[in-house]
């Protein structure tokens, strides 16, 4: 029977027939849908120094994507720290994300110098002041130069290991005095593939060094705070294409191929590829990891 002839009713449930179904399809798919919900950030209070630009930005991106509605973003200006926390908020609540809307979001950018322990001191004054705790904390602020070593003046080898080392000691210090009275908590403290391995071509052995010395300072407050809560881990990340490292690679191509050469899997690492390792050492499905490097690199340590 041609549907013109129907009852206006049976019209109309014949036209929504397929929307229906298509409504129902997707219902059932999500109600298959299974994860293990120890991964998410939900409910958990974080911190990332470092977190306006880079890296840092990305790993809070994907605490935010794993849940995380309470977050400080720590950086050396206030401004970029604020303008990067309110960029997380407007991501988070895209038409992409039609069920968020920015009350769901507490996201604040905090100014700190890492390499000042009073100012570290003030950040997370600051934060507790703002959430009362602290659940897991990134420090992710760091630099890297090259530098010949005969050339690589004083004052920049200081510079970069108050920031590189003195920071994410005293990042690490005062997230674990505001946890072990709360019951514990998250560290990771951002290292590289670089405390492993030399890297070449370019000269940047400070660079080296600092990134070792976090390894094993990750893995010595491990063992000192183990029984007390408090996890502290290490991420490694291999070569990858940040905003400033594209800069870099774009005016020396012969680089970019000498690295994607060196790497097994015959590229750089996108931002994006850190999420996963980043969410997993701070979130709860890591409860029983501590003092531990996770390494994402392409697999260039391999060889």
């Amino acid at each position: 029977m041609a549907t013109s002839l129907l009852p206006r009713s049976a019209r109309v449930a014949v036209v929504l027939a397929p929307h229906r179904a298509r409504l129902m399809s997707t219902a059932q798919s999500r109600a298959k849908a299974k994860f293990l919900p120890d991964f998410s950030m939900a409910n958990k209070v974080a911190i990332v120094t470092g977190g306006a630009r880079g890296l840092g930005y990305e790993f809070a991106r994907a605490f935010v994507r794993s849940g995380c509605t309470q977050l400080a973003v720590v950086d050396l200006k206030l401004e970029e720290a604020q303008s990067a926390a309110q960029e997380l908020v407007n991501t988070a609540c895209s038409p992409s994300h039609p069920d968020s809307k920015p009350s769901d979001y507490k996201i604040i950018g905090v100014e700190c110098d890492v390499s000042s322990e009073r100012s570290v001191q003030k950040a997370y004054a600051e934060t507790i002041e703002t959430f009362g705790r602290v659940d897991s904390v990134v420090a992710s602020a760091g630099i890297v130069e090259n530098y010949s070593a005969f050339d690589y003046p004083f004052d920049r080898i200081k510079r970069l290991y108050d920031i590189n080392v003195h920071g994410a000691f005293f990042t690490a210090r005062e997230a674990a005095r505001h946890m072990i009275p709360a019951g514990g908590g998250a560290i990771t403290l951002v290292g590289s593939m670089s405390s492993s391995i030399v890297n070449i071509p370019q000269p940047q052995t400070p660079y080296n060094a600092s990134k070792a010395a976090v390894k094993h300072m990750a893995a010595s407050l491990a063992v000192e705070w183990a029984k007390k809560g408090v996890r502290v881990n290490v991420l490694s990340p291999g070569y990858m294409l940040t905003k400033l490292t594209k800069t870099i690679l774009a005016h020396d191509q012969e680089l970019k191929k000498t690295w994607e050469s060196l790497t097994p899997m015959g590229r750089m690492g996108e931002p994006e590829d850190l999420a996963g390792a980043i969410v997993f050492l701070g979130s709860d499905a890591s409860r029983f990891v501590t003092g531990t490097e996770v390494r994402v690199d392409g697999g260039y340590c391999i060889i």
